[in-house]
């Protein structure tokens, strides 16, 4: 029986598309339910996929507080056995940590603990650095802190713009959580402070 997959965007939906569709056929998840924090183009890569969609709006809701409650409900109410962070550009709350303990992923532009935060990509190109890439990891209470699952570098070439870099870090995003999430399904994870194994 495949795993369940609940995942979470707010953007362009690419690494969405890429996980939903892996897990068809013979791949040990099945992605049951795409949850948004607005309208985005992740929507209608799910309604072509035919996964079904539900908006979780912040401003529906009179606190932060209510809204990461609902959130919770939400995706509780999918049973999932693990939770996808991909593009989902808000901070997670307690409840929904404490429902899904360990088992919340994040893929991330940048080898952390470089470039926590939402301008991983702007920020490596600003320091000049010669290397970056991506990082797959368990999301925590803090922002994009939590023990790294896995990583692979990506070089930033002499003329790369912010776009052209995110795109190659986008296609090497889209394979790694693929490989990453394959793995968790199958063999768990084991934590241990900082470290994070798929055994």
């Amino acid at each position: 029986m495949p795993s369940r997959l609940v995942v979470l965007a707010s953007g362009s939906g690419t690494l969405f598309e890429a996980l939903a569709e892996a897990a068809r056929g013979d791949y040990p998840a099945r992605v049951t339910a795409l949850v948004t924090d607005r309208g985005c183009e992740a929507e209608k890569r799910a309604e072509r996929l035919g996964i079904e969609v539900v908006r979780v709006t912040p401003r529906e809701y009179d606190s932060r507080a209510d809204w990461n409650r609902a959130l919770t409900k939400t995706a509780t109410d999918y049973d999932p056995d693990f939770v996808v962070t991909a593009g989902f550009m808000r901070i997670l709350g307690p409840d929904f940590l404490s429902a899904f303990p360990g088992r919340i992923v994040n893929s991330h532009p940048a080898l952390l603990p470089a470039f926590p935060g939402a301008h991983a990509v702007r920020d490596a190109l600003a320091y000049g650095v010669r290397v970056t890439g991506t990082t797959i990891h368990i999301v925590d209470e803090g922002v994009d802190t939590g023990p790294v699952l896995a990583q692979e570098p990506v070089a930033i070439e002499l003329d790369d713009s912010e776009a052209s870099l995110h795109e190659r870090i986008k296609a090497v995003e889209r394979r790694l959580l693929v490989e990453v999430v394959a793995g968790l399904v199958t063999k768990g994870v084991i934590i241990d402070g900082r470290k994070a194994l798929i055994p």
